[in-house]
C-alpha cells in the first residue's frame, strides 16, 4: 500500500486514476483547484493550486508517490494560450517536482502525451516536452524515480467539452454534424479512460521505473469509420466536414523520430469502443435532460 497524491484529481482522467488507485488498496489524496464531484469516502481531499507553493508543500508531506495530472490539457485551447500553457504545464510541473523532492517522495508519475515527440501538437506538445526534460533531470540530480505516461486519445464517462470524442458526439447528437481537421483516412488509437486508469496503476510496478510508457488503444480506428459508428448508433445520417488542414494534427502516427522510445502498455481485456461510445452518448443525453 502506497500513500498517493494525485494532482488534477477532479478531472476526467484524474478522477478515474484516483478510483483505480483506491481499488488497488492505496491511500489516495486528491489535489485540485476545485472539489471533486467523484470523491469517494475512502479518499482524502485538499483543494489547492499547483502554483501555490505553501499549500502544495503541505499536501506533499507523508506521500510516497505523486501522480501529476494537473495541466491545461486541451490541445486546441493551448494553441491560443501559449503563456498560460507554460505557466500551468511547465511551471506547475516544476513546482510539483520541487515539492516532491523536499518531501522525500520516491516516485513521480507524469501525464504526458503521444504528441510529445511529434511535429504536431503546437504549444501543448512543447510544454509536455519541457516537462519530460525537467522530470528526467530531477531523477539524475535528486534521485526521484519517474514514470512518464504518454496517453493517446482518451474517451469515456465523466468527460466534458475539452475531450475530443465528447465534442464530436455532442455535435453529432445536437446538430447532426461533425467536423475533423484532417481527412477520413486519419487514424487514432482510442483508449477508454477506465483502461487508461488501470494501466496507470500498473505503471507503479518497479519494472516501469524510469521508463516512458505509451498508453493508447490496441488498434487504430479510421476517423471515417468512427463517424459511421456514430451514424449507426444514433440512427441518423451525419453531415461530415473534413477540413484537411496540413498542420496541427496527425494522420496515421503522431511520432517523429526520437531516441527516447516509449514502451507501449495495452489493456487486455479492454473496454470495447462501441460500448464506450454508448456510455458517452448516455452522459451527453442525461446532461441535456437535466440542464
Amino acid at each position: 500500500m502506497k500513500r498517493v497524491l494525485i494532482t488534477g484529481a477532479s478531472g476526467f482522467l484524474g478522477s478515474h486514476v484516483a478510483d483505480a488507485l483506491s481499488n488497488a488498496g492505496h491511500a489516495v489524496t486528491l489535489f485540485d483547484r476545485r472539489p471533486s464531484p467523484h470523491r469517494r469516502k475512502d479518499q482524502l481531499e485538499i483543494v489547492g493550486d499547483v502554483l501555490d507553493e505553501e499549500v502544495l508543500s503541505e499536501a506533499m508531506v507523508g506521500q510516497d508517490v505523486v501522480y501529476h495530472l494537473a495541466a491545461l490539457a486541451d490541445l486546441n485551447d493551448a494553441k491560443s494560450r501559449p503563456l498560460d500553457t507554460v505557466q500551468l504545464n511547465v511551471l506547475g510541473t516544476v513546482r510539483v517536482l520541487e515539492a516532491a523532492r523536499k518531501a522525500g517522495v520516491s516516485r513521480f508519475l507524469f501525464s504526458s502525451t503521444v504528441y510529445v515527440y511529434s511535429r504536431e501538437g503546437s504549444f501543448y506538445r512543447c510544454s509536455k516536452q519541457a516537462c519530460e526534460g525537467y522530470i528526467e533531470e530531477y531523477q539524475r540530480h535528486f534521485g526521484i524515480d519517474f514514470t512518464i505516461l504518454r496517453y493517446g486519445s482518451l474517451y469515456g464517462p465523466r468527460a466534458d467539452e475539452s475531450n475530443g470524442v465528447y465534442r464530436l458526439l455532442q455535435s453529432a447528437i445536437k446538430e447532426r454534424r461533425v467536423s475533423h481537421p484532417g481527412g477520413p483516412g486519419d487514424q487514432r488509437e482510442y483508449i477508454h479512460v477506465l483502461d487508461a486508469a488501470r494501466l496507470s496503476v500498473e505503471a507503479l510496478n518497479m519494472e516501469f521505473r524510469n521508463r516512458h510508457l505509451v498508453l493508447t488503444g490496441a488498434a487504430g480506428m479510421r476517423i471515417g469509420d468512427l463517424f459511421t459508428m456514430f451514424e449507426e448508433m444514433l440512427g441518423a445520417p451525419l453531415q461530415v466536414d473534413y477540413r484537411n488542414e496540413k498542420h496541427g494534427h496527425y494522420q496515421i502516427t503522431p511520432y517523429a523520430y526520437t531516441p527516447k522510445v516509449g514502451y507501449k502498455l495495452v489493456a487486455n481485456p479492454h473496454v470495447d469502443l462501441g460500448q464506450g461510445l454508448l456510455q458517452v452518448i448516455e452522459e451527453i443525453e442525461a446532461k441535456g435532460r437535466y440542464s
